[in-house]
């Protein structure tokens, strides 16, 4: 093995062999410092959140596309280096890296705004080596310019865990001052709350946590309960945020009629076998969240702002990413878990 200097290498973690968390599917690695390519930039990573995602890839739920990927898409960085032709970003900006990090741009769906359904997408963390790590690499086009006035640990859910949940909000079809349910209140949940609440919703939140339902009374819920309760009215919208599929036919009985669920997670286990009559009939209508546009991410990013968007975190070294992975997993995490410089 060649040694590489401490003052010319990365060191992280990268997810070795997929399997049970408690088996430790993520281990510790130091690389040689990578260096941005055209259209790159080369972050010093100031925080990452932890995603549930990270979890699922961890753990095999979903297949890894590449061998020993470093995990991570809520990076934010200060730019260190710049590739050729970047022009809208230079050295000790504030940068932003997601998990969309590329798409064609000319496919059907590209050209119709809808760049989150291309078929040859890839994403940070999963295609590439993401942000569990002290430095990582994002292409200039995918990544978001940041305020400075923030604390990095509080940006970093919202490149992930916010954006999708402002697009699995806009999924939902919740329409003005509508009942919202709720179901898992984590990360994403949390966030997507507070855009619904701000709109006017009424909000019932549904979470096995106790501490979830603590924090979605504090954040202004009407009602909280168990993750199988019935809400006290019938729900307009619905987002499935927990990956259980036992909770989908839960979900929309919960549902008043041409109601919407929206599922949120890029995995779910098993949905059970649905009734028409009790589940689907009276046009309610179940959807998918399939990843995000960079459009959703500009969106989402300004309301958080407009709103004075309370991010509650979790905060853990990056040398312990491996317990922040193990918490979230047995839901011991309020909030958002967050990975910061040791």
């Amino acid at each position: 093995m060649v040694r590489v200097p401490a003052s010319e290498a990365l060191t992280g973690w990268a997810v070795g062999s997929p399997g049970p968390i408690e088996d430790g599917p993520l281990v510790r690695v130091r690389r040689a410092m990578p260096s941005p390519g055209p259209g790159e930039l080369l972050l010093t990573v100031e925080a990452c959140g932890v995603c549930r995602t990270d979890l699922h890839l961890a753990e095999g739920d979903l297949s890894p596309h590449r061998a020993s990927t470093v995990p991570g898409h809520e990076i934010v960085g200060r730019v260190t280096s710049v590739g050729e032709s970047v022009t809208e970003f230079r050295a000790g900006d504030r940068a932003g890296g997601a998990w969309l990090r590329s798409t064609c741009g000319h496919c059907r769906y590209c050209r119709a705004g809808r760049e989150n359904l291309c078929p040859a997408s890839l994403y940070t963390g999963w295609d590439a080596d993401g942000g569990f790590a002290d430095i990582a690499v994002v292409p200039a086009d995918y990544a978001y310019r940041l305020p400075e006035d923030q604390e990095a640990a509080l940006l970093a859910p919202l490149l992930c865990a916010g954006i999708i949940g402002y697009r699995a909000l806009r999924r939902s079809a919740l329409p003005p001052a509508g009942r919202l349910g709720i179901y898992g209140f984590g990360a994403s949940a949390h966030l997507a709350a507070q855009v619904a609440l701000a709109e006017g919703a009424t909000v019932h939140v549904l979470t096995r946590s106790a501490r979830a339902r603590e924090l979605a009374l504090d954040l202004g819920a009407s009602s909280v309960g168990e993750a199988y309760d019935r809400p006290p009215e019938p729900l307009d919208s619905a987002i499935l945020f927990a990956p259980v599929g036992d909770l989908v036919p839960v979900a929309l009985e919960a549902l008043d009629r041409s109601g919407t669920l929206a599922v949120a997670g890029i995995h779910l286990t098993d949905i059970p076998v649905l009734n028409y009559r009790r589940h689907l009939f009276e046009e309610r209508n179940l959807r998918s969240v399939t990843s995000n546009t960079r459009q959703d991410g500009r969106e989402f990013l300004g309301t958080a702002a407009r709103i004075g968007m309370r991010v509650t975190v979790s905060p853990y070294p990056l040398s312990r990413a491996d317990r922040a992975l193990t918490d979230l997993a047995a839901d011991r995490v309020s909030g958002a878990a967050v990975l910061v410089p040791d």
